[in-house]
């Protein structure tokens, strides 16, 4: 990897998104931008129809006062996001990486990812942001909507950070799945770490096949790699497994259906991201 791209906001993951980039850069000497997107200006202080209401002078006067309100919320803004940058850098600096460079933008954050993601090779994000609600474990709203739309992987993190021992692909045979097998035994990230791969589904022979097929792929890049297959249900099995055998980052391919389906049946990369505990890295 030559280059990360790391979003972060004033929400609990801020640290943890912090160690897991320098985890990563660390690992794979490289170069790290930390972005902070401001939402577009709030325009509810535009002015309104007060007529009926206010006589000509003091609709005047409340227009001006909100417009200078507006202005005032605005430098708070940047103010807030600088801090949130300043402090990120330095934490990511402190950890060892050298190259750390930070950008705050005003604009739409999957407009503004897809814009900068270009020259990244990973996006870094955190399960959840400042708005979720952590009571009923919703994640973030911007997280789908980011996954779906980048051109790149993207590293989830979870709310603490843990060193990275040993990590698990769920592995459907599929072509987001068959991706993350190839850029795994390619890239710098992962080798010298224990490989699980994990295929829940019926036990047939193709089933089968592709699993040793992934397998064998790894193994051949240099992995310890430990197959198994396994039945029931996919969100289930792959978090039991995930507890038992202590696996620190979870791999799998994400959201291969569309909106509406999920939102009629769910999905799995939801329901995965959300019940486990550790970071999960999505490949589309």
């Amino acid at each position: 990897m030559t280059k990360l791209l790391a979003l972060l906001d004033g929400s609990v993951y801020l640290q943890s998104i912090c160690d897991y980039t320098a985890w990563i850069a660390l690992r794979t000497s490289a170069s790290v931008e930390l972005l902070h997107v401001l939402g577009r200006r709030d325009v509810s202080s535009a002015p309104a129809d007060f007529s009926g209401n206010l006589d000509v002078d003091a609709r005047d006067n409340l227009l001006a006062e909100l417009a200078s309100l507006d202005e005032q919320k605005a430098k708070l803004s940047q103010k807030r996001g600088r801090a949130i940058l300043t402090e990120a850098r330095t934490r990511v600096l402190a950890a060892g990486v050298r190259d750390v460079s930070t950008k705050l933008r005003h604009g739409d954050l999957v407009e503004t990812v897809n814009e900068l993601e270009a020259d990244a090779d990973l996006v870094i994000v955190g399960k959840r942001g400042e708005a979720a609600d952590f009571a009923r474990l919703h994640l973030g709203s911007n997280l789908e909507r980011i996954v779906r739309a980048s051109q790149k992987p993207v590293f989830v993190a979870s709310r603490s950070f843990q060193d990275v021992k040993r990590f698990l692909i769920a592995f459907d045979g599929g072509g987001s799945s068959q991706k993350a097998v190839d850029h795994i035994a390619r890239g710098s990230l992962f080798p010298g770490l224990p490989c699980h791969i994990l295929t829940v589904a019926s036990e047939t022979a193709e089933a089968q096949e592709a699993l040793e097929d992934a397998g064998k792929r790894l193994r051949d890049a240099g992995y310890s790699v430990e197959a198994k297959l396994l039945k029931g249900p996919p969100e289930a099995a792959i978090a039991a497994y995930v507890e038992a055998q202590q696996i620190d980052l979870l791999v799998m391919g994400a959201y291969g259906h569309t909106r509406l389906r999920n939102l009629i049946i769910g999905s799995t990369t939801t329901e995965m991201i959300r019940s486990c505990k550790v970071p999960v890295m999505l490949f589309r």
